[in-house]
């Protein structure tokens, strides 16, 4: 429909029925991943691209906007765009769509497989009968429940309250901190990210990157927490300060972890590799087919809606 549209994609889409979409609708490149590559490749296609699809991983920086002189809109797979420079994209005029609640299930679903996986300890017994320790020491450590315990979530937005929900299936006290109170909330608010750590045995993050949260949980907040206490990330690895994660998780004074984000992606640091109180995982948040197939749907649909000169499904600017 639009192959006089010249597009730019920052990394290989995993799904087929979305690579063949735009294949189809539209014609496409895909930029090398070496930053150095990069100038040679776009020398020819700057007075030719007219949108930029792109992830929250992989983002857009100001350099690569402004190399697109004639770019209209970036089209990210994903909810966060901290990755994105929106200031620069804003100064060009240039749109930027993301992919909210169409993922939102399959992330609640994750932080609730991590809270239950760190406290049970799943990980550490699943390496435990592997390995054969089982049958040499016998039964491993008894571990703690979930059910009953008291959840405080940081960023009570569309996934933390999809968190509660489920949550509350664990009958879990609930707690929360943000920006703001939410009146129609019918959860205990806390002003303090370390009041509410006090307050819970597990605290999930859940809230956007970007400087404003950056280390919202530093380590006074896993201190609160305590030695018992049990912290989920499946926000942005910028949200966590990761040195003193290290540092109280060495000490004891923080009970276990479980992070689908880190600070250096895609790698997670060695320390938090070798505790056996820690779950990592690699980002994989909204990583189900299901969920990837309505993600990819979604920004096209944007792209199209842009090429068709309609109101953009889900706007950032």
């Amino acid at each position: 429909r639009f192959r006089n549209v010249t597009g730019v994609q920052t990394c290989a889409l995993p799904i087929s029925l979305h690579v063949e979409t735009l294949q189809k609708d539209f014609t496409i490149h895909y930029l090398p991943g070496a930053p150095a590559e990069r100038t040679a490749f776009l020398a020819p296609l700057a007075d030719k691209v007219r949108f930029l699809q792109t992830t929250g991983f992989n983002g857009a920086d100001a350099a690569l906007i402004n190399a697109l002189p004639k770019l209209e809109i970036i089209a990210c797979i994903g909810v966060g765009v901290d990755a994105i420079d929106l200031k620069a994209a804003k100064a060009r005029g240039v749109a930027v769509t993301n992919t909210p609640e169409v993922l939102n299930d399959c992330v609640a679903d994750l932080a609730m497989g991590l809270m239950i996986g760190a406290s049970r300890r799943l990980a550490f017994a699943d390496r435990y009968v592997r390995s054969g320790e089982w049958a040499k020491k016998g039964a491993m450590p008894v571990t703690s429940r979930v059910t009953g315990k008291r959840l405080g979530i940081i960023g009570l937005g569309k996934i933390g309250k999809e968190i509660a929900t489920r949550a509350k299936g664990f009958r879990m006290e609930i707690g929360y901190h943000g920006r703001n109170k939410q009146p129609d909330a019918p959860y205990k608010f806390f002003d303090d990210a370390a009041k509410l750590a006090a307050e819970s045995d597990f605290i999930v993050v859940i809230c956007p990157g970007g400087e404003a949260t950056r280390h919202i949980v530093n380590e006074k907040v896993m201190r609160a927490l305590g030695p018992k206490g049990i912290l989920i990330n499946v926000s942005r690895g910028s949200t966590v300060d990761e040195a003193a994660l290290i540092k109280t998780l060495k000490e004891g004074a923080l009970g276990g972890a479980a992070l689908d984000v880190f600070a250096q992606e895609p790698t997670a640091a060695p320390e938090l590799s070798a505790m056996d109180n820690v779950i990592l995982a690699p980002h994989v948040g909204s990583a189900t087919v299901e969920t990837r197939i309505d993600m990819g749907n979604l920004a096209i649909a944007n792209l199209v809606a842009h090429m068709q000169s309609k109101k953009l499904l889900t706007p950032v600017i």
